[in-house]
């Protein structure tokens, strides 16, 4: 990864609604240093902004870095810096001004984006052809994603491109999404949308993901089924999409399938269902990076978007 041509070494900044990750990268990609501290989600946006300046010091006390990255929760307009869009994950964050706010406190340029799209840049810089396509899916609390067409990531008006967890759904048909439709991606296939549709098969709500997984390893039916149903619905929509992009590769990361192959199994065949022929050789992928990834990404961005610096109005 080159993250910065002038040689100065680079942080990157992971915001997640518990946690933050911290790292300082060399230029030649290096980790130098890492840190992770706790996200005081429930204390509003200048404590988040204020944890974000603290991890940067953490993983560079002495000052070494000449520039910083962050990937986000929410949705981010790179172009502005502000978190146009977010849930309440993170109390007070929608309208946040991430990249003017960081800039000021960290006296570093600042370049941000959203946690998915930062994670899929380095994705896509890995793929051989300079004109590929990539359809990136991070199935979690939430499901995001972000799309590359011809070696070049969409951002979208206000930065909502990639966005796939608000997607219709046939298996959703009736329930509420976070973002108060009704019938999305999100609501069936996510780690919640998941222990929630156990809890009605089973009339016993359960409160964490990993019980529905532990049950569904055990052979409880109504775990199976509510796991294979969420993944399914994420199989078919990415399928979807895939025969809408053409993409050259399709990553799906996320906590959600590292529960098993219960799960990555049934996505994969929902997945293959769709395809026309042409891309029938086509199959999901984990991240090449693994937990870096966002991380990593984040100080890629410092190279591909617009910086905000410290002391310039927007």
């Amino acid at each position: 990864m080159n993250v910065r041509a002038a040689g100065t070494p680079v942080i990157g900044l992971d915001l997640g609604g518990t946690k933050i990750a911290a790292a300082l990268f060399a230029a030649d990609g290096r980790v130098l240093a890492r840190r992770t501290r706790t996200t005081p989600s429930r204390d509003g946006a200048p404590a988040v902004l204020d944890a974000l300046a603290a991890a940067a010091a953490d993983v560079d006390p002495d000052g070494l870095a000449g520039v910083l990255g962050v990937a986000a929760a929410g949705v981010v307009d790179p172009e502005t810096g502000t978190v146009t869009s977010a849930t309440d994950s993170i109390s007070g964050w929608a309208g946040t001004a991430l990249g003017p706010g960081l800039a000021a406190r960290t006296g570093l340029p600042v370049a941000c984006d959203n946690d998915v799209r930062a994670a899929a840049g380095p994705e896509l810089a890995a793929l051989a052809a300079p004109g590929a396509s990539l359809l990136y899916a991070a199935v979690g609390t939430g499901v995001g994603g972000a799309l590359a067409v011809d070696g070049r990531m969409l951002l979208g008006a206000a930065g909502l491109a990639g966005h796939l967890g608000h997607l219709p759904s046939a298996e959703a048909t009736g329930l509420p999404c976070t973002c108060g439709a009704v019938g999305h991606l999100e609501a069936i296939a996510s780690g919640p949308g998941i222990t929630a549709h156990y809890g009605r098969l089973t009339g016993t709500p359960v409160e964490r993901l990993e019980t529905v997984a532990a049950r569904a390893a055990g052979g409880d039916a109504a775990a199976v089924r509510s796991v294979t149903t969420g993944a399914a619905a994420a199989g078919r929509v990415l399928g979807g999409l895939a025969n809408a992009l053409g993409p050259d590769r399709v990553v799906v990361g996320g906590g959600v399938p590292r529960i098993g192959t219960l799960y990555t199994d049934a996505l994969d065949a929902a997945f293959a269902a769709e395809l026309m022929p042409p891309l029938r050789g086509l199959v999901p992928r984990p991240p090449r990076f693994g937990h870096d990834a966002a991380v990593r990404g984040a100080a890629s961005l410092t190279t591909t978007l617009p910086l905000h610096r410290p002391g310039v109005l927007r």
